[in-house]
């Protein structure tokens, strides 16, 4: 595929490169496809993302429909069809300012006005359609085979919630017809496993305008969510780790000294408690922090694996929100290990192991990505080497490879990303483990040393589900919400197929109550073929059990399971034995 560069010269494309390209082109061609349509329209960033591309564009007082969208496709497709040439070309600070001011551009004005005083910018030009822009882009119009414009949301110029709000219009483009129509049967699977619509159906958490991004957990909502953290607290004990609980709310020295209120303030929720400045946690580490602090330690005592599921806080702009994905609280499954320097690589080697234990559990598989020293850092550059190198040493030990992030660590030190893909091939950051020497020093925590001097320990923060919330929302639609027996908030249902049967029912709902299984009676005067209906593709009860006379007649029970259309016949201590035993080894 040949594109061309900001200084016209034309070049084949390198395989990485070509979807950025393919989808950076269709962006510059749905703004042309705006403007033909809505010649009022000013655009101010339209990037290639991930899964597709989208443009911030400011239409006045206009609101699009789904017709609007549709006619912005269909407009795009001409212009391919035109088979336009895209040519780029450089201007100065000063006219590229006229260009933009004389087309009405002015949220490029203000773009440019950012730049340096002897910057020269570059222009890509199609048709009557000119965009600033770095490029490349493909060399005409007609090379962009398959593409759709795919929604629409809200978004603040330049993400800043007290300027104004624009259109942002999303869409996706692919090599290839085939692969365009995979990925839009991909979001229609993605749409079908929202977990906003199939909580919703099961009772597993709600969502209300008094409290936008702080769900709220039903009872069904928090079976699940405490069977997350049971097989948590299982595996934690297991390694050695102690828990502890931290406060919701420390004062602003706590978090100046930590270095949260110099990096994260913007995020993060304050109050005044005694005319003094406090602030909600927006993550656990400082209090985990006070924990080590708060007693002597001997090199013998190292490493010491500090545990706590803590609910922190943090701002996140309205428009942002989006179900359990992305909140304003969360329980973060945080631990803090506090050792000597020569334990970080087995420390290291010891988290990983455990965050793969935990992602195998549930069927997923995953890359990890290691992030470098960011801009905005603190520490010095010797201790920066030494995490950043002790991070790539255990993994180069256990055989793991990785990608490296540049500059996006945390502002204390390096860290490692799992990146987990879910069965539509939807990847998610979710488990961290990040090296820190910053805030120990900050802190001026210690240890005694063999030879009794006073040496510093270095510390590790990590997660394994990252936010337990958005953990559940991602294994929502990773299952379509047919949870394995063990996270299943309702595993067995019991359907009696009349009133004769029911006093058997009753008894095989209180047998399994008292094994401990998650059983509801369906005592409901309606027909059998109704409750399977609903325990199946509303509830995704794991097992049905139809209770009708010739199971009350045999002291039998006749099992259906939630994926198949058959039923089983077995004795009641069968079925318990089995249903106990996927729940003990969490199946």
């Amino acid at each position: 595929m040949k594109v061309i560069m900001s200084d016209g010269n034309v070049r084949e494309c390198e395989p990485q490169e070509q979807l950025g390209i393919l989808r950076h082109t269709a962006a510059h061609i749905m703004a042309q496809a705006v403007k033909r349509l809505h010649p009022q329209a000013k655009f101010a960033y339209g990037p290639a993302t991930e899964n597709g591309f989208y443009y911030d564009v400011d239409l006045g007082d206009e609101k699009l429909t789904d017709e609007d969208l549709a006619a912005i496709e269909k407009e795009m497709r001409k212009i391919v069809k035109e088979n336009l040439p895209i040519k780029p070309f450089i201007l100065p600070r000063d006219e590229a300012i006229k260009l933009m001011q004389d087309r009405g551009e002015t949220y490029k004005v203000e773009h440019i006005g950012d730049l340096a005083d002897d910057a020269v910018i570059s222009f890509f030009q199609q048709g009557e359609y000119i965009d600033m822009c770095v490029g490349p882009h493909l060399t005409y119009t007609k090379a962009l085979k398959a593409f759709k414009v795919t929604r629409q949301s809200g978004a603040y110029w330049r993400g800043d919630k007290n300027n104004k709000q624009l259109t942002r219009i999303y869409g996706t483009a692919f090599a290839t017809q085939a692969e365009l129509d995979e990925h839009m049967k991909m979001l229609e699977e993605a749409e079908k496993r929202d977990h906003r619509r199939i909580g919703k159906e099961m009772g597993l958490f709600m969502l209300c305008d008094e409290g936008p991004g702080f769900p709220f957990f039903l009872p069904k909502g928090m079976v699940l969510k405490n069977a997350l953290i049971d097989y948590w607290r299982e595996i934690h004990t297991r390694e050695n780790y102690v828990e502890v609980s931290t406060p919701m709310i420390m004062n602003r020295h706590l978090w100046e000294t930590s270095g949260h209120w110099d990096h994260y303030k913007d995020n993060m929720y304050s109050t005044q408690i005694d005319g003094e400045d406090y602030c909600i946690k927006p993550m656990n580490c400082p209090g985990g922090v006070m924990v080590y602090r708060n007693g002597l330690h001997s090199y013998r005592d190292l490493p010491l694996r500090i545990g706590e599921l803590g609910l922190v806080h943090r701002h996140e702009m309205r428009g942002a929100l989006h179900g359990l994905f992305r909140v304003r609280c969360f329980t973060q499954d945080d631990a803090h290990i506090f050792m000597r320097p020569d334990q970080i690589t087995q420390e290291i080697k010891g988290v990983v192991h455990l965050i793969n234990e935990v992602y195998e559990k549930f069927g997923f598989k995953y890359f990890i990505e290691l992030s470098t020293r960011p801009e905005d850092s603190m520490g010095s550059d010797e201790d920066w080497e030494a995490a950043t190198n002790g991070l790539k040493g255990a993994l180069e030990e256990l055989g793991l490879s990785y990608t490296i992030n540049e500059g996006d660590g945390a502002f204390y030190g390096p860290k490692i990303d799992f990146h987990l893909q879910d069965s539509l091939g939807r990847t998610w950051q979710c488990g961290t483990i990040q090296l820190d020497f910053q805030m120990p020093l900050n802190f001026h925590l210690e240890y005694t040393a063999e030879d009794g001097s006073r040496r510093r320990p270095i510390m590790i923060h990590r997660v394994c589900f990252g936010s337990i919330e958005r953990f559940i929302g991602i294994l929502t639609e990773h299952y379509a919400g047919k949870f394995p027996v063990w996270l299943a908030p309702v595993q067995v249902k019991v359907l009696p197929v009349s009133e004769k049967s029911m006093d058997y029912a009753k008894m095989v709902y209180e047998r399994l109550r008292s094994a401990k299984v998650r059983v509801e009676l369906d005592e409901r005067d309606e027909k059998i073929g109704y409750k399977i209906r609903e325990a199946q593709q509303v509830g995704r009860v794991p097992y049905m059990l139809v209770i009708g006379a010739k199971e009350a007649e045999e002291g039998n029970i006749s099992v259906r399971h939630r994926d198949t259309n058959q039923t089983t016949v077995m004795s009641l201590d069968d079925f318990v034995e089995q249903v106990t035993r996927e729940n003990r080894e969490r199946l």
